[in-house]
């Protein structure tokens, strides 16, 4: 399922800090409505779900994130995310996809960043 095409060098992988967040926010297609998994990494450039159901890799996805509360007026985060990859959880009940954000604005990079920062924890 791992997509070496779209796969981000190590080097490119650490440049920003990662956040696993305690609290896993659900992530829907906008399209569908349907729950695409469970946020559970994040960094201001791009998240990894865990799900119970294959993501396909190589597309682009409108995204709704739920929030655990209403921070900065808003009860959801809504942006684009490109497939980059996908691997079985260490739990082989799962699925982690990894993307790429698309069109998040200045504002909601900060709401991400005060969510990484109060609801999660650094490696």
């Amino acid at each position: 399922m791992l997509n070496s095409d779209s796969i981000i060098n190590k080097a490119e992988k650490r440049e920003l800090k990662r956040a696993h967040l305690i609290y896993y926010l659900r992530v829907f297609d906008r399209s569908t409505d349907k729950l695409m998994g469970h946020l559970v990494d994040i960094t201001p450039k791009g998240i990894m779900l865990v799900s119970e159901e294959p993501i396909a890799v190589g597309e682009t996805f409108r995204v709704r994130m739920m929030l655990p509360t209403s921070l900065f007026g808003k009860s959801r985060l809504d942006f684009e995310a490109e497939s980059l990859w996908s691997t079985n959880d260490i739990n082989p009940d799962f699925i982690d996809t990894g993307f790429r954000m698309i069109g998040v604005d200045a504002a909601d990079e900060k709401l991400i960043e005060w969510l990484v920062k109060e609801y999660g924890f650094n490696e």
